[in-house]
């Protein structure tokens, strides 16, 4: 029973540290100095950096769903539409939900070993003694890039993903292209784009804050980088599962 208590004052804690660094990046992104040259940085490190890996997890998946949603509309005679399934499930759900994942793996391992190594080294102590911010020197930068650079992943993966379900639809399925691409427009429909394009900015968030929190936690030399940045993976990549259902529980209410 004690145990269980001091697991629960510990989340706690956890998690009030956690709000404390949001407030700190709101608050630092509104006010003055901003570091222009390592927002920069962090967008092509974030962005382009991911670009490849998003790629190709978008064409696989819309590959592989248009060849498993063929062979089921088979039994039905509808084949035709198989165009409307790829379009809607890759903009709504795959599209963001799989680009997050893809990105927590990626970023916020390195966030978090980054931030984590300078923590255990003393150097985000000498920045403070040298008069810098840490929040607003490592955090502020990474925050926004995984704010608006996600959405951007986002959106190439979901595009991608069509484009893959289109080449195994004529090669694979015998569908016309005019067929496939008639019902991926016919499939869409605009509260669907807005929820495609309106969950990756909490995901964003949620996975570089995440990454820069474990970061800034991290205690107990290299082993704990090590600790810090498998944490960092696991907490953002659940934490993007559940952001998903209850931002997707939100927007149904909302837009629907």
């Amino acid at each position: 029973m004690t145990a269980v208590v001091e697991w629960f004052k510990s989340a706690l804690l956890e998690l009030q540290e956690y709000v404390k660094l949001c407030v700190a990046v709101f608050r630092a992104s509104v006010t003055r100095p901003f570091y222009y040259r390592d927002v920069v940085q962090q967008f092509d490190a974030i962005g382009v950096g991911s670009l490849a890996v998003v790629v190709l997890t978008g064409l696989f998946t819309g590959a592989v769903l248009a060849l498993q949603t063929g062979m089921t509309l088979d039994q039905f005679g509808a084949r035709s539409v198989v165009g409307r399934l790829v379009s809607a499930s890759m903009v709504k759900e795959l599209g963001p939900v799989l680009t997050a994942l893809m990105v927590a793996g990626r970023v916020g391992s390195v966030i978090a070993a980054e931030i984590g190594s300078m923590m255990v080294t003393d150097q985000i102590s000498a920045l403070r003694a040298l008069g810098t911010d840490p929040i607003r020197k490592l955090a502020v930068p990474r925050v926004l890039a995984g704010l608006f650079m996600v959405p951007v992943l986002t959106v190439v993966s979901a595009g991608i993903g069509i484009v893959g379900g289109w080449l195994v639809a004529v090669t694979q399925l015998r569908v016309a292209s005019t067929v496939y691409w008639t019902g991926v427009v016919d499939g869409l429909f605009l509260e669907d784009l807005w929820m495609g394009l309106i969950k990756p900015f909490f995901l964003g968030f949620a996975i570089v804050s995440i990454g820069c929190h474990v970061g800034l936690r991290t205690t107990g030399g290299t082993q704990g980088v090590g600790r810090a940045t498998a944490n960092a993976v696991v907490i953002s990549q659940v934490a993007v599962l559940a952001i998903n259902f209850f931002v997707t529980r939100l927007l149904i209410t909302l837009l629907y």
